[in-house]
């Protein structure tokens, strides 16, 4: 399988230098890297994120404005970057401890990248990425793809569309990139399918064009095994601060699991001081899609808890995605388990 990575090259140094760059000299050296504490006694972890606040990253808000952090003898940042590359910076500077990918090849990437760190815990079940069509040409199913147009954009398509072409057997001629973006071109094509985030695109169409009746395609539901909301640890820090990432993750748990079942206010309200452009209506349609798709609490997470991995799930999209690395990752050595709270 090859992969379609337009001048991702750069990104993929510097996620591996990056990387690298947090934790090689403790590792090798055997150097303590603590965490710091603030003024109250608290640990200070900071989280470092691609892209605005947006509904992806509610649990973390949600565990924020409730206190869950806090009660923990957590202080908790999230700091939010424009591209992946900005979450590998802030880690190698030391200005983040942890970090988010978006999905599985992520991780994968910076253990082919020989980079010490692993995920320690994957919030999201289910890959959030979706493909949008016309209700009322839409496809039986993704395996009718055939000539239709896909319109994406370039934070979108690189990495599943190599699934999706090999998958389907699709053409490079049928993905689009339109210069002025692709909204205006899907809504005005009634045959063609649009693929971006369930958190983000489908608000974006009801908004702009409310009278439009869509359904929704997840690769995840047709055997796309990626994670996605995965949390990142250098290996040194995950070792030279055990209670306080296990602390981190329970109370993200927590978080997650009161923004789904309880009332979600707190976290928008600091979603939306965080992205003041997010409408309130695009977060309350991405909670409800959310929990609609069973993107947090499905496969594994229904039985040991939100937030858990499996090494079959990890093994199924390393041999998905088989080709698509610098060099062959050692899947086993991209995730942990051992952080996480107790199984039920």
């Amino acid at each position: 399988m090859t992969l379609l990575r337009p001048s991702r090259r750069t990104v993929l140094q510097s996620l591996g230098a990056a990387a690298l760059g947090v934790g090689a000299t403790a590792v090798l050296g055997g150097c303590s890297q603590s965490a710091p504490i603030d003024a109250e006694g608290r640990v200070r972890l900071r989280l470092a994120i691609s892209g605005p606040a947006r509904a992806d990253h509610a649990g973390f808000y949600q565990a924020i404005a409730s206190g869950l952090y806090a009660a923990r003898g957590l202080n908790v940042e999230m700091f939010h970057g424009n591209s992946v590359a900005d979450v590998s910076s802030r880690l190698a500077s030391g200005v983040a401890e942890l970090g988010l990918a978006r999905d599985s090849f992520g991780a994968l990437r910076l253990i082919a990248d020989r980079a010490p760190v692993k995920a320690v815990a994957a919030f999201f079940q289910k890959d959030p990425r979706v493909l949008i069509a016309h209700a009322s040409d839409a496809p039986r199913d993704l395996s009718a793809l055939s000539e239709r147009p896909l319109y994406v954009e370039d934070a979108d398509w690189s990495d599943i569309w190599s699934w999706l072409q090999s998958k389907y057997e699709l053409t490079q001629e049928q993905l689009l990139r339109p210069p002025e973006g692709m909204l205006e071109p899907f809504l005005n094509d009634p045959q063609s399918l649009m693929i971006g985030s369930l958190t983000r695109e489908p608000a974006l169409v009801a908004t702009s064009r409310p009278e439009l009746r869509t359904r929704l395609y997840l690769p995840a539901d047709d055997g796309y095994a990626s994670y996605a909301g995965i949390l990142m640890a250098p290996n040194s820090f995950a070792r030279d601060n055990t209670q306080a990432l296990k602390d981190f993750i329970a109370a993200s748990v927590e978080g997650w699991n009161t923004y789904l079942n309880g009332d979600p206010d707190p976290a928008h309200a600091l979603i939306r001081r965080a992205n003041p452009a997010t409408p309130q209506g695009s977060l309350d349609t991405a909670r409800d899609l959310l929990k609609t798709h069973n993107i947090i609490d499905s496969g594994d997470a229904a039985l040991y808890g939100l937030g858990t991995m499996s090494a079959e799930r990890w093994q199924a999209f390393a041999e998905q995605t088989k080709g698509a690395y610098s060099v062959e990752p050692d899947w086993q050595a991209a995730f942990t388990t051992a952080y996480l709270p107790t199984r039920k």
